[in-house]
């Protein structure tokens, strides 16, 4: 009787002189053609699942280690013999394109760009915002005009960066500052109706995330009164997730790609302890904690609605209060209800009222941008 094998991919049997080994698979002829390539520098075939370079120009992944990298604005595969880098020794592993290298971005920086930061308001609660905005074009001319308005006087208080989950658009990232600061002294007002006159969307187009950085140091002096906050922050979240995921303007498909949960347990440590371990999600939590210096909570879909975007910084420090001045038990005890009742900035009551999340009659509001 003749010796036959089971093809990997399609699970058909075959004789086993038909049988072609590729990536450690035993491939069928069928399975072969449609599932297989080869590396266009060695030769050397490779499952498509495998392909370490582009379509066009398939690589395995040994080849691709030696010979190739990818810009670091557009992803362009390239040659490591034809990569540009920018002068400094640090930069030496964000490689460009001759096209990103040659650009000279006056408004727009490269997704890894992160400037000293400057603190202003008092802390030592700082909120740092990062808004995505989309649909107008991801060009310096634009992003120069909008921080023309956000850094009038000679302050930097905004900057811009390239933003890869976009399509034709970029990320406004404001300096760490106090809220005080934020409602009072950042001009989002005329901030947000430049971003609007140049043609920008954020509510409205889908792909933009609003995410807000606060501090670690806002929650004591050590790292174990640090956690401790984080985990009553990440109980919170998990225990109001419904009303969070309504506030935040996202779906719930979008939460799980872009800033998923980490899973509700009976305890805030808990919680904690099983961020700590490494969740498989990474950065794209709902509160990610990856950042040495701040903790970043990711929920919320954009906005160019000045309220909006006021309230949500609002929530975020009511929420930060109570996990900083209550103990894990009244957490673990407090209602919606009861959280809401002491929400008293009239941004906030405003949107939560339009959200249908308030304790009183809702209100009507304005179409998000």
């Amino acid at each position: 009787m003749k010796e036959t094998f089971v093809c990997s991919i399609c699970g058909a049997e075959y004789p086993t002189d038909r049988r072609t080994q590729v990536d450690g698979r035993e491939l069928c002829p069928s399975c072969l053609a449609e599932h297989t390539t080869l590396c266009r520098v060695c030769g050397e075939r490779i499952l498509w699942e495998n392909n370490a370079g582009t379509e066009m120009h398939p690589l395995c992944q040994d080849c691709f280690d030696e010979h190739y990298t990818t810009c670091t604005r557009c992803g362009m595969l390239l040659r490591r013999s034809e990569a540009f880098y920018q002068d400094s020794d640090e930069d030496e592993e964000y490689p460009y394109c001759n096209v990103c290298y040659y650009a000279s971005p006056k408004g727009i920086n490269d997704y890894y760009y992160k400037p000293e930061p400057i603190f202003y308001g008092e802390g030592p609660r700082y909120m740092g915002v990062e808004l995505e905005i989309d649909g107008a074009g991801e060009l310096d001319s634009k992003a120069s005009q909008i921080l023309d308005v956000a850094n009038r006087g000679g302050s930097e208080l905004l900057y811009c960066k390239h933003d890869g989950s976009l399509d034709d658009g970029f990320e406004l990232v404001s300096h760490p500052m106090s809220l005080a600061f934020h409602q009072k002294e950042m001009p989002w007002v005329d901030i947000l109706r430049e971003t609007v006159r140049l043609g920008y969307q954020s509510h409205q187009a889908s792909t933009c995330g609003l995410h807000i950085h606060v501090s670690r140091a806002a929650f004591g002096p050590t790292e174990a009164e640090q956690d401790a906050v984080i985990a009553r922050i990440l109980y919170f979240f998990e225990k109001h997730w419904d009303e969070l995921l309504k506030f935040s303007r996202r779906t719930q498909r979008q939460l799980e790609r872009w800033a998923a949960r980490y899973g509700y347990k009976e305890q805030p440590r808990d919680i904690l302890d099983h961020a700590k371990k490494g969740y498989g999600a990474g950065r794209y939590t709902c509160v990610n904690l990856t950042n040495t210096d701040t903790i970043e909570f990711r929920i919320f879909r954009g906005t160019l609605k000045l309220n909006t975007l006021i309230a949500t910084l609002q929530l975020i420090d009511r929420v930060c209060d109570v996990a900083l001045f209550l103990s894990d038990e009244e957490v673990k005890n407090m209602s919606w209800t009861t959280f809401v009742a002491g929400c008293t900035q009239p941004e906030l009551v405003q949107y939560l009222k339009e959200r249908r999340l308030y304790v009183n009659e809702p209100v009507e509001s304005e179409v998000e941008i």
